[in-house]
């Protein structure tokens, strides 16, 4: 019913002081509720601290530089005021969320994408409040707009050194990691420990019950007044030792067996969970949803939200139309040099997939010499095709700059997947695993691929795989904040420019 032997740790000890740290172990323990709740507050606090520690420091840093030097008194800080609006909005939230728990910081994905989101929704209603009270016209636009852009990181980095600290110092030895017993047949519970290394799972496997398998010529009646054996007992064990959390192993395929686990189990005070597998590892952010009246497991959202969609597209229109009113001189002078350079048309336009796979003509400059029926062929360093100008034209992204109409026309984003001509699209599609899922957002000027170098000729699949996986790294981790780094990126840095020809 238990572990078939105590932990290596309590072997060496006297038989009966072992009995002693033993049963200390699998118990519960008192203080346990209070440690978890202090790492919880902890959490909060840092939350806390790191707003409105950011809110005052830029606002002390810009009066300082304001003043000649001058120190900010705390009340006069419009910046403290502003950050207590966001901390109460941001940790109200998290704390309905959950976000402060253990099981949060031991998570193995990320909260990147929803902190930047809660960010955004904060200083949203911060400056609804701030219209609606006619007070907005008392804060400095500077300070306000440096303590936007500064908190965000502000908090993801004082998020990820606390993180870093409870999952260092929460270990089955703590008394803060979660207690868990174990129900199934013999092999299942051999395989779960076969599969999972219960130290780096952060919980305490402080009992385990096996249940029994009966042959082919064993009666129904009998086998199932046998099962009931082993789960009334299973269930008086679980009572005596109080674990949090109950997991049974039982295959899901074996459902009549399942559902009399569920009835046993429900009727202690524990959490109770069925087996975990291949499939939850997958997808961590698995939920039971509903649509209309018909319930499923959800594998999986949408790559971007309504609100992520609206945000990112208001985002693209803007910046859009600012750089083709500003970049329209240079659009000009190009023109000209392409005319001037080689007989064609200045715009070269192509049919790409983009989003849900549906084609749409990307406008580029034209970069090569016209070739009237020439069959498609991928532009590759040294090409004769390339033209004076448009060897300058594709070393600089110049070229790129016609695919900001694509944006307006809602065809392509600013950053996202590059779009690929479509025969590249059809050969890769068969040859490479999750190709396709690129398409599940729009296409971009540039993309996380390209301010890490993965552009240019892809002569081998192993360059389009490190290039598709660069993209749906992208659409696991979008945000706005992401966005707004790669645009930087792509102008600033040299990765960006590598490979190109």
């Amino acid at each position: 019913m238990f572990h078939e032997r105590p932990p290596e740790k309590f072997q060496r000890l006297p038989l009966a002081r072992a009995r002693r740290a033993v049963w200390a172990a699998l118990m519960p323990r008192r203080e346990r509720t209070a440690l978890r709740l202090a790492i919880s507050s902890a959490l909060l606090a840092a939350d806390l601290l790191a707003i409105l520690a950011t809110g005052y420091a830029v606002d002390a840093a810009y009066y300082a530089y304001s003043t000649g030097g001058a120190l900010l008194p705390l009340a006069a800080s419009r910046n403290l005021q502003t950050a207590g609006v966001l901390a109460l909005i941001v940790l109200l939230t998290n704390v309905v969320r959950g976000e402060y728990s253990i099981e949060h910081c031991l998570a193995p994905v990320p909260l990147r994408r929803r902190t930047a989101t809660l960010w955004l929704l904060a200083w949203a209603i911060a400056l609804l409040i701030g219209f609606a009270t006619k007070v907005s016209t008392d804060f400095s636009r500077v300070a306000s707009a440096a303590f936007f852009v500064v908190g965000l990181p502000a908090i993801l980095f004082v998020r990820a050194r606390m993180v870093a600290l409870v999952r260092r110092h929460v270990t089955p030895a703590s008394a803060s990691a979660s207690r868990v017993h174990l129900v199934g047949y013999e092999e299942d519970i051999a395989n779960f420990y076969a599969n999972n290394d219960v130290e780096a799972l952060g919980l305490r496997v402080v009992g385990t019950s096996y249940l029994r398998r009966f042959n082919a010529s064993t009666g129904a009646a009998s086998a199932e007044a046998l099962l009931g054996e082993d789960l009334d007992l299973a269930v008086s064990v679980v009572r005596f030792l109080r674990p949090d959390d109950v997991f049974v192993l039982v295959p899901w395929s074996e459902t009549a067996d399942i559902e009399r686990c569920i009835d046993a189990f429900l009727r202690v005070p524990a959490a109770l969970h069925l087996r975990p597998g291949v499939m939850m590892d997958r997808f961590p952010d698995l939920q039971v949803a509903r649509v209309g009246r018909l319930s499923g497991i959800n594998i999986g959202r949408r790559p971007l939200s309504t609100g992520e969609v609206m945000l990112k597209r208001a985002f693209d229109v803007t910046l859009a139309g600012i750089a083709l009113v500003l970049l329209a001189p240079l659009f000009l002078a190009v023109a000209v040099l392409i005319k001037l350079d080689s007989p064609g048309p200045v715009f070269f336009r192509q049919r790409r997939y983009g989003f849900n796979q549906q084609a749409f003509g990307v406008y580029k400059f034209r970069s090569m010499k016209v070739q009237a029926d020439a069959p498609f062929r991928q532009a590759s360093r040294g090409d004769d095709r390339i033209t004076r100008i448009g060897a300058l034209l594709r070393k600089t992204n110049i070229d790129e700059l016609p695919q900001l109409l694509n944006v307006i026309l809602g065809d392509m984003s600013l950053v996202g997947p590059r779009p690929h001509a479509l025969a590249h699209d059809r050969s890769f599609e068969r040859r490479i695993a999750l190709y396709a899922r690129r398409h599940n957002v729009k296409p971009g000027i540039t993309g996380w691929a390209q301010v890490n170098g993965f552009r240019g000729e892809t002569r081998t699949d192993a360059a389009m795989e490190a290039r598709v996986q660069a993209d749906l790294h992208y659409i696991d981790n979008w945000s706005i904040w992401l966005d707004i780094s790669i645009i930087i990126q792509t102008v600033i840095s040299p990765r960006a420019y590598r490979n190109a020809f």
